[in-house]
């Protein structure tokens, strides 16, 4: 199921041949390169290292980085891995548990499983079906609380102190922003002439990773971000639902990501469907967001660009009427 990545971490010495040291040192102290550097090693092995493919029937010059061959369907298990591992032993024997919508939910459940380290998961009621059920399977305590992400924050937040467990943050902890930032490291040693990199962001955490992981090694490769137009309501990008960016992320966001672009729910729509019947591929809403964003035009002349396909966990009535529709 697993497959190594360390050839990424590897194709760095290369990668940073010629380019100007100093804009390295515009990352911060709490993520230099080597932290995504280790992270690629530390990860070699447990999780998928994703292809990319080219689309051509979606855009000559386009390329998506498939994270929804993952093992739980999205990118998400690559930060919750890194954080997992880069607990103490007390913390591992305590617990740890999670707030999410669903795709944190689930890289958290398997990899805490397989580690041994009891996870619980607190998931908002309006979560897709299919990501409850899932993070239940792969062996977490799954509680549903509240509408919101927000909410479900608040009550994991109460159940750390009350059990003593270790708070997981799905986008705003460094070791998270770490791991994320792999698919950076993947995606130049897979297309170093890349000119665009576009990356669907809900709290940032693969948007900032992503950027470190780019900005450091190829500084003019543009980074753009695309965030859902109208959040807070029901949603096909429900990962990316979220109001604010995290403390952390928008740290990186502004100071290396390019642009940010917004898409309306009906261009993610046209997105999925594009990518089922062209390309052949399921994608829930947020994964298709930066699909979404070129193919409506928001990014003027991109050049080579390679889309991040973050996630394909949709319900299944779901996915039918998008793609009816």
């Amino acid at each position: 199921m697993f497959t190594a990545h360390a050839d990424a971490a590897r194709t760095l010495s290369v990668c940073t041949q010629g380019h100007a040291p100093d804009f390295e040192d515009r990352l911060p102290a709490w993520l230099p390169l080597s932290a995504m550097t280790d992270a690629a090693r530390r990860l070699s092995g447990q999780i998928v290292r994703t292809p990319l493919l080219h689309a051509p029937t979606l855009g000559r010059e386009l390329w998506l980085k498939a994270e929804v061959f993952q093992a739980t369907g999205a990118f998400k298990e690559r930060g919750a891995l890194n954080r997992l591992l880069r607990l103490t032993a007390p913390e591992r024997a305590a617990g740890v548990v999670a707030m999410s919508a669903g795709n944190h939910a689930q890289g958290v459940a398997l990899h805490a499983s397989r580690l041994g380290v009891r996870a619980t998961i607190v998931m908002p009621e309006t979560a897709p079906r299919c990501k409850v059920e899932r993070t239940a399977e792969l062996g977490a305590e799954v509680v549903l609380h509240g509408a919101t992400v927000g909410e479900a924050k608040g009550r994991a937040l109460e159940l750390a102190a009350e059990r003593r467990l270790t708070f997981l943050h799905p986008y705003d902890d460094p070791d998270v922003i770490a791991g994320q930032g792999t698919v950076g490291l993947e995606l130049l040693a897979d297309r170093p002439d890349v000119e665009t990199v576009v990356v669907p962001v809900g709290g940032g955490g693969l948007l900032a990773g992503v950027a470190a992981a780019v900005k450091a090694q190829r500084p003019l490769v543009r980074v753009i971000g695309v965030r859902l137009a109208r959040r807070g309501g029901p949603t096909l990008a429900d990962g990316i639902n979220v109001h604010a960016l995290g403390k952390l992320p928008q740290l990186i966001v502004d100071t290396l990501v390019d642009r940010i672009v917004e898409v309306e729910e009906a261009e993610i729509a046209a997105a999925m469907r594009a990518l089922h019947g062209s390309f052949g591929v399921v994608v829930e809403g947020a994964g298709a967001a930066g699909v979404a964003a070129v193919l409506s035009g928001r990014l003027g002349r991109a050049g080579r660009t390679v889309a991040v396909l973050s996630g394909r966990n949709v319900d299944g009535d779901t996915l039918a009427r998008t793609l009816a529709a």
